[in-house]
Parts: C-alpha cells; sequence; structure tokens
C-alpha cells in the first residue's frame, strides 16, 4: 500500500491508501492507528475497491495538537472529507470502529452529500441524549472506576500509560478482547484506581495481534503519546454544546452495525444491552452482525467474519 499526507488546515493527516474503484475511508480509534484496518484493507483492494485508512489527528504519523479543542467530532470529521476530497473518489463509504464509529456517524450527519454509506464497528449510533454521555458516566459509576471518567483530568491516565507503553497495550487489548474473563474491563474497582490495576499481561498474547503488529502500536504511542488520543474523551462536553444542531436526527444514509458478543461496550450501562437495537436512530438500516466469541477489536480478532459483514453490506448498496 501507498502513504500519503492529507492536509486539513494546519493538521496533517498520514493515510495508507490500496487499490481502486469506489472509495472506502476507515477510522479507528482508542488506542490504535490506521494499521488496524490492515485485514480490511487487503480485502476490499482485492475487490476493487481504494481503500485509505487514516492515522486520526492526535495518532501515529499524523498532527497531534495540544489542545483538547482540536479533537471535538466537528474537527474529526471535518478530516475524513479531507481525506474523502484529497481522493477524489467520492461519495465514499464510511468504516468506524470505536472512537472511529461516533467520528463516522457524525460525518454522515455532518457532511452527508460526501458520505454514500456508513457502517459502525463497536459503537452503535445513539441521537444526542439530554447530557453529555461523561455526565451520564458519572452518575451510573459514581463510587468506583469507569475509565472516560479517569481520563478526563489532564496528565493522569498519560503518565500511567506512557511508563510502559508495550505493557500497557498488551493489558488494554487483552481486557477488551474476547479471550479475557466476560466484562474485565468493567470489573468494579475503587474510583481512585488507576487503569492498569487489576488487569492482566497475558503471556503469549493471543494470536489475532502478532508481536510484529504489537511492535508497530508500541512504536507509535513511543513516538507520540497519549495526549491526544485521551483529549478525544475530554472533548464530549465540547460536541454536546457544539452539536445542539443534530438534536432528533437520524442516519439517513444505508447503515450497518458490526460487533463481537463480548465486547464489554454492550454493557456500559447496566441492566441495558447497548447492542439490541443497533439501527433505532437510522432510517435505512441494513442489519447488524454480532459475532460469536469475539471481543472488543472485532475487526482484528475476527477479520474473515468482519469483512464478510461489511462485504455484504457494500455490495448491498
Amino acid at each position: 500500500m501507498d502513504f500519503v499526507t492529507v492536509p486539513n488546515g494546519a493538521i496533517k493527516l498520514n493515510v495508507a491508501v490500496s487499490g481502486s474503484g469506489p472509495l472506502i475511508v476507515c477510522v479507528h480509534g482508542f488506542p490504535e492507528l490506521g494499521y488496524s484496518w490492515r485485514h480490511q484493507i487487503a480485502h476490499f483492494a482485492a475487490r476493487g475497491f481504494r481503500v485509505a485508512a487514516l492515522d486520526v489527528r492526535g495518532y501515529g504519523r499524523s498532527s497531534k495538537p495540544r489542545e483538547i479543542t482540536a479533537y471535538t467530532l466537528r474537527h474529526l470529521a471535518s478530516d475524513v472529507v479531507a481525506v474523502i476530497e484529497h481522493m477524489g473518489d467520492g461519495p465514499a463509504v464510511l468504516f468506524g470502529h470505536d472512537w472511529g464509529a461516533p467520528i463516522v456517524w457524525h460525518t454522515a450527519l455532518l457532511h452527508p452529500d460526501k458520505i454514500r454509506a456508513v457502517a459502525g464497528l463497536s459503537v452503535p449510533f445513539r441521537p444526542r441524549g439530554p447530557v453529555p454521555f461523561i455526565e451520564l458516566a458519572r452518575s451510573i459509576y459514581k463510587g468506583r472506576f469507569f475509565y472516560q471518567i479517569y481520563f478526563q483530568q489532564e496528565d493522569v491516565a498519560e503518565a500511567e500509560l506512557e511508563t510502559d507503553i508495550a505493557g500497557a497495550l498488551r493489558k488494554v487489548y487483552f481486557a477488551l478482547s474476547g479471550a479475557a474473563p466476560h466484562n474485565k474491563w468493567l470489573e468494579p474497582k475503587p474510583a481512585e484506581a488507576r487503569l492498569l490495576d487489576g488487569l492482566v499481561d497475558p503471556q503469549p498474547f493471543p494470536g489475532w495481534m502478532s508481536e510484529t503488529d504489537l511492535a508497530v502500536y508500541v512504536e507509535a504511542f513511543r513516538a507520540g503519546g497519549f495526549r491526544g488520543p485521551l483529549n478525544r474523551y475530554r472533548a464530549q462536553t465540547l460536541d454536546f454544546a457544539e452539536l445542539a444542531e443534530l438534536s432528533g436526527r437520524s442516519i439517513e444514509q444505508p447503515s450497518a452495525f458490526i460487533a463481537g458478543e463480548r465486547d464489554p461496550v454492550r454493557a456500559f450501562v447496566p441492566g441495558v444491552d447497548l447492542y439490541a437495537d443497533p439501527g433505532v436512530a437510522c432510517s435505512d438500516f441494513r442489519g447488524s452482525t454480532i459475532i460469536p466469541g469475539i471481543g472488543h477489536w472485532v475487526q482484528q480478532e475476527a477479520p474473515e467474519e468482519t469483512n464478510a459483514a461489511l462485504e455484504a453490506f457494500v455490495r448491498g448498496l
């Protein structure tokens, strides 16, 4: 594959590009890279598509502004549009995983003429609620640890994660995977706990991520740190204020949802299965695929099943 640098004002985005044909843009989440889409890039490039997978701002070889205000969904959606316009092959189909899912959902809302269809992985679309999710989390997890609350204080999670980046990534990746004890990521611990407290460093790591794969992530976070990625969590209250215009809006483009059966995201709100009705706010929903035994890193843990679901969605457009 080739790598290109796409400008968006002062921001420079590192984008992996492969294949030719209709455009698919892939947007990763935390703590990942465009490399997280390696299996999808190869699959779709071999089947007549042009695939572009960016390092989201704050990650990899893309720009890493320091200020929290640079990481709102409106800014991140503008990065996706910059990639589409640079490729010149739009409108594009969007694939987004983890934080990449809210990014692509909101790109579809904010720039509908640029987006042909959208598939969210692990995080279904939810319309703007009465309060920012982080405020809801403070209520739900009052008196106990929740990682997004822990991430709000600047430089605290950065210091913990950057002390041993390889160990931290192994623990985080494993805790959210289908191989970990069910919902290990949400295991109760005191509010004053740290992120990595109680998490397991598996030896060996499950086969879906090789030592070579892990080294790509470790090198990227050693070079760039975690402030930019963590700022996405800190920008949630800014999003709530900035995106009031989207209240009540649904996703109008063809859409789909894919996730792992054992993904802790589905249990973020106790007593509620967040994957029960992922198309509730999508007006042209083409279905959901929940992959048995798989955790949060769905496109890496189960690339064949994920690719099959994504291809069925795209071929049906």
